[in-house]
């Protein structure tokens, strides 16, 4: 049996190789006859660089930028001929602020900036920047900080702080920093910049925003963006509101939107290893309503159905329905919590409990 294991990271856990390794022991736990390929993917978000590498080669490039707290971190980008694939969580993503310090009306963008423009000096003439795992919610304000966009102080003391800004925000610097640069947000959110379905509304909690706090960096957002572009419609553009609307800024800049999930898709060649496979797995560390809208595990179910291959899902949590997954190409869906018999076990053994459930999956499909 051959099988082509292809999953996202388990956030907070497992990255995706690691959660692919697992599976894979577990599988031959099982079945030590079985051919097994390892498919690390990601949507943009964390293990975006480290995916990508691995599938295409090139050159990895260490800089030293500003995190998202202002303390210097050191983070990776992939040069590969004249296109740079950049990560914004290496320089803002949530896993560098500790969890009592989180704070989405205080992080910064900036290091993303100082990685663009990096990436720019090194000779790079396209630039993919990953979006997903942000801490920020500064509408990238940070980034084109860093770029040139001024004033620079009122732009890089976090989201909270747009709420004061008064006048139009020079953006000029930055667009020529940028100039004769392709820029392409990869991301699978199609969230606007604010509202209802914002940046602030849908992903603040998850960095530390009460609901007053959601409401507050809501407003800042839109004081920010009628300072950027008044009366415009950037700010309504699905994908502004990822990464903490870091999607609005690369829109500023004349960047555009594309599937973070295809291009990695594209580039390990996922379509071609699911024609020659038996069964598809992938995975993801919850497994809900927003993996059936264009997210990673909708992409593999999808390069698999294709071919008439059936995919499953090995998620930390699951929570759609039987019907709702099946829509979605989904053949059946495995809940880490369930095998592990808790959310705490699941969380503090996950690799060895998903080898375990790997191994239940295996007897399931070999039976």
């Amino acid at each position: 049996m051959r099988i082509i294991i292809a999953p996202d990271k388990f956030a907070g856990t497992l990255t995706a190789l690691e959660a692919a390794q697992a599976v894979a022991d577990g599988w031959r736990s099982a079945d030590p006859t079985v051919d097994a390929e390892l498919v690390p993917l990601s949507d943009g978000g964390p293990g975006f660089v480290e995916v990508l590498h691995t599938a295409l080669g090139g050159t990895l490039a260490q800089a030293t930028v500003t995190g998202p707290l202002g303390d210097p971190v050191q983070a990776a980008y992939l040069l590969d001929g004249d296109t740079a694939y950049i990560e914004s969580a290496q320089a803002c993503g949530l896993h560098l602020v500790p969890p009592d310090a989180r704070d989405a009306g205080r992080t910064t963008t900036l290091g993303v900036g100082e990685l663009i423009a990096h990436a720019i000096a090194a000779g790079a003439r396209t630039l993919v920047v990953g979006l997903g795992g942000s801490s920020t919610n500064d509408g990238g304000a940070g980034m084109l900080a860093a770029l040139g966009a001024g004033p620079r102080d009122a732009l890089t003391r976090g989201g909270g702080a747009l709420a004061a800004l008064t006048g139009e925000i020079d953006l000029g610097p930055a667009r020529a920093a940028t100039g004769g640069v392709t820029l392409i947000a990869a991301t699978d959110v199609d969230n606007p910049l604010l509202g209802l379905h914002g940046a602030s509304a849908v992903f603040g909690p998850q960095k530390g925003a009460d609901d007053n706090e959601v409401q507050r960096l809501d407003a800042a957002l839109a004081a920010f963006a009628d300072a950027t572009e008044p009366g415009g419609a950037l700010r309504d553009a699905p994908g502004a509101g990822a990464a903490g609307g870091l999607g609005y800024a690369l829109l500023l800049l004349g960047g555009t939107v594309e599937s973070g999930v295809a291009r990695v898709l594209a580039a390990v060649g996922l379509d071609r290893l699911a024609a020659g496979a038996d069964l598809v797995i992938t995975g993801e560390g919850s497994f809900d309503f927003q993996s059936l809208r264009g997210k990673l595990p909708h992409g593999v179910a999808r390069a698999a159905a294709a071919h008439g291959v059936p995919c499953v899902v090995t998620a930390g949590v699951v929570s759609v329905g039987r019907a709702e997954a099946a829509a979605a190409g989904i053949t059946e869906t495995y809940s880490l919590v369930e095998s592990a018999g808790s959310t705490e076990a699941a969380l503090t053994r996950s690799a060895e409990e998903l080898r375990g459930l790997a191994a239940q999956v295996a007897r399931r499909w070999t039976s």
